[in-house]
């Protein structure tokens, strides 16, 4: 499964307690979709659960009942709508009138915080993709029109989110390639696992690349290493992007930041840069507490 199935996986499962939200959701997904007209709806995605949930939103929010369609090569899943009073009822519900000269996001409908989040879900479910974090750190959206890319790249941006513009037969393409501003997309969306998976992925390639110019290393210590520090480093960056360092407590915060600076050192290591130096079991306890913290969050 690619690492794009994994992370729609994951948003397919997300709860909204608010309609409001599940609208935005919908919303994402209808506007980015291959067709949001008067006259034709057409939605299209090589993930099953996808095209399920787009199917189950339109039935609970707008009662409307439509059908699943399969390519004859199996890999992807339509929802198509060419009754145009059906059609006009969806435009009506996302607020479009007809009269605008040009598709893009219409932000009334976006009640709360989270209905931005929500929304972004949606966009990400109807045309965009990752790479594996293996390979590269990429991640895109497709939009056909160019008023509405305008439009999507204001919303990010109003999201913290700074994205790249391209073009590639026909299509805008709104990008990002730092591995930073994909993990914060990632969390804002609410593929929280698959950001944490992409992260760990990240440190262990850092920590790998770090000790491969380390020459005197044995594999056995470089292996131990990477085991032990990357869910040291996840928890950290989780609480950092929920609560922020400052929440720590003033030795958690020290030990929080000076595992941060220094990924690719062993626990003694570590415990011997601090000033006055602490004991490796020392060092081990604060970190423990640090990883409690983060799980319950």
């Amino acid at each position: 499964m690619s690492f794009s199935s994994k992370v729609k996986n994951e948003l397919v499962k997300n709860e909204y307690a608010n309609n409001c939200c599940k609208k935005s959701l919908l919303y994402g997904m209808a506007l980015f979709s291959k067709k949001f007209s008067f006259d034709k709806i057409l939605f299209q995605s090589e993930n099953k659960n996808t095209a399920r949930l787009f199917k189950m939103l339109l039935k609970e929010l707008c009662n409307i009942k439509c059908d699943i369609t399969v390519s004859p090569s199996g890999k992807n899943f339509y929802i198509e709508i060419e009754d145009k009073s059906i059609c006009s009822k969806l435009m009506t519900f996302f607020g479009h009138s007809g009269d605008e000269r040009s598709l893009k996001i219409n932000f009334s409908n976006f009640i709360c915080d989270a209905c931005h989040n929500a929304f972004l879900a949606g966009v990400f479910l109807s045309c965009g993709t990752v790479s594996s974090p293996e390979k590269d750190y990429h991640m895109e959206f497709i939009a056909p029109f160019l008023n509405l890319t305008k439009s999507f790249v204001t919303f990010l941006r109003e999201m913290e989110l700074e994205p790249k513009l391209t073009n590639r037969k026909g299509y805008h393409i709104i990008y990002f390639k730092g591995s930073e501003m994909i993990e914060d997309c990632l969390y804002i969306m609410g593929a929280s696992a698959s950001m944490f998976e992409m992260m760990n992925i990240k440190i262990v390639k850092e920590i790998r690349n770090s000790a491969n110019r380390r020459a005197n290393c044995e594999t056995a210590n470089i292996e131990k290493t990477v085991a032990a520090a990357a869910p040291q480093i996840a928890a950290i960056m989780k609480i950092k992007k929920k609560k922020g360092l400052k929440f720590l407590s003033p030795s958690l915060r020290e030990m929080a930041e000076m595992r941060l600076q220094n990924p690719d050192v062993s626990l003694s290591e570590l415990a011997e840069m601090f000033n006055p130096p602490i004991s490796r079991s020392g060092a081990n306890h604060r970190l423990q507490r640090i990883m409690k913290i983060a799980e319950e969050m």
